[in-house]
């Protein structure tokens, strides 16, 4: 029978999966500049720009995305791995990632801050709505603060949650 750590976990990791495919399938109100960069293998991309800027690097064996929709996104993949940063509204989101590890990234609306670090093999997620603050190092356990935030690192087996 899984234990409770175990579900609590599942539970955190669904709610934040859900949430990140709601918040990007939601439409956004005066269509805001769409800023797409994608590296799969080894290559680079950026799309500089006043209110939506991107930019995502990665190395051979690994794939980055970064995408700014009227806000900063940066993603950034080492060897053997994936990286994911999604800003919207106003956000900062920033992903590194190397030795198998898979972080994402997402931040909605202003003030919202997202730094998610991957360093040993596993998968993480930090989402931050308007003033909230989250972070990731692969080592420690996340952070959460101000409004909104979510985090759950399956490389620590730890989150946190914020809720303003």
């Amino acid at each position: 029978m899984p234990s409770i750590r175990n579900r609590v976990i599942a539970v955190c990791f669904g709610v934040g999966v859900t949430s990140s495919l709601a918040v990007l399938g939601a439409p956004s109100a005066g269509a805001a500049p769409v800023a797409p960069c994608q590296a799969p293998g080894a290559s680079s991309s950026s799309v500089p720009g006043d209110d939506s800027s991107c930019s995502a690097t990665s190395v051979g064996g690994s794939a980055a995305a970064a995408y700014g929709l009227g806000a900063d996104a940066t993603a950034d993949a080492g060897p053997q791995s994936l990286a994911l940063a999604i800003a919207q509204g106003g956000g900062v989101a920033a992903s590194e990632s190397q030795n198998l590890s898979g972080p994402a990234a997402i931040a909605v609306g202003p003030g919202a801050v997202v730094s998610a670090e991957g360093v040993r093999p596993g998968l993480s997620i930090g989402i931050a709505g308007p003033g909230a603050t989250v972070a990731i190092d692969g080592v420690t356990r996340p952070t959460c603060s101000g409004g909104f935030g979510f985090a759950g690192d399956f490389q620590t087996l730890q989150g946190c949650l914020s809720v303003g």
